[in-house]
């Protein structure tokens, strides 16, 4: 059974599932990118009409929609589009063989710490929220992250930014001098 939840971001809804969406963590893919989506059930779904963005994570799924479009409308869809995967398909939407495997044999100790950080303390409350925090980089101090799914375009995210995840990350890793978005 699918249910929904909404998200501090009114263009953008939550939809969780009691079956794993998502084994290889959290993947956001954008309507504006849909030539390079591989994967059917995404590509169908940033198909329909109002949906701009989708985010998959372990599980659920985050669909930001444009202004024009209501949940009325959509949120049946979506929930319609999930329920007829599953019932046709055992495997969770995206698996392993999707993705590539990065090596982190070369990632230097305070990024290891800052991407600790992000994973144990930052993700989970942005993911309750609809969305995913990605770490970009880390030169001279500045942190570089990015916000995706219900958080990209949020009005408070930018807020969340500073307040949250910078102050988190200058407390537990004391390099860090500030975080931006990418």
């Amino acid at each position: 059974m699918i249910q929904t939840e909404s998200t501090p971001n009114p263009e953008s809804l939550k939809f969780l599932s009691e079956k794993i969406i998502s084994t290889i963590g959290t993947e956001e893919f954008q309507k504006n990118q849909i030539d390079k989506v591989t994967n059917p059930f995404i590509k169908e779904l940033l198909g329909f009409k109002g949906v701009e963005l989708v985010l998959l994570s372990k599980n659920f799924l985050s669909v930001k929609k444009t202004k024009e479009t209501s949940w009325n409308e959509l949120k049946p869809m979506v929930i319609s589009h999930l329920n007829h995967y599953f019932e046709n398909n055992k495997e969770p939407i995206l698996k392993e063989e999707q993705k590539d495997t990065k090596n982190n044999n070369e990632i230097d100790e305070t990024v290891k710490k800052i991407i600790d950080v992000l994973d144990t303390k930052i993700r989970p409350a942005v993911a309750r929220d609809g969305g995913d925090i990605k770490f970009k980089s880390f030169e001279k101090g500045v942190v570089k992250v990015e916000l995706q799914g219900s958080c990209s375009g949020c009005p408070s995210s930018l807020m969340t930014l500073k307040q949250g995840v910078q102050n988190l990350l200058k407390h537990y890793v004391k390099e860090v001098n500030s975080v931006e978005a990418n």
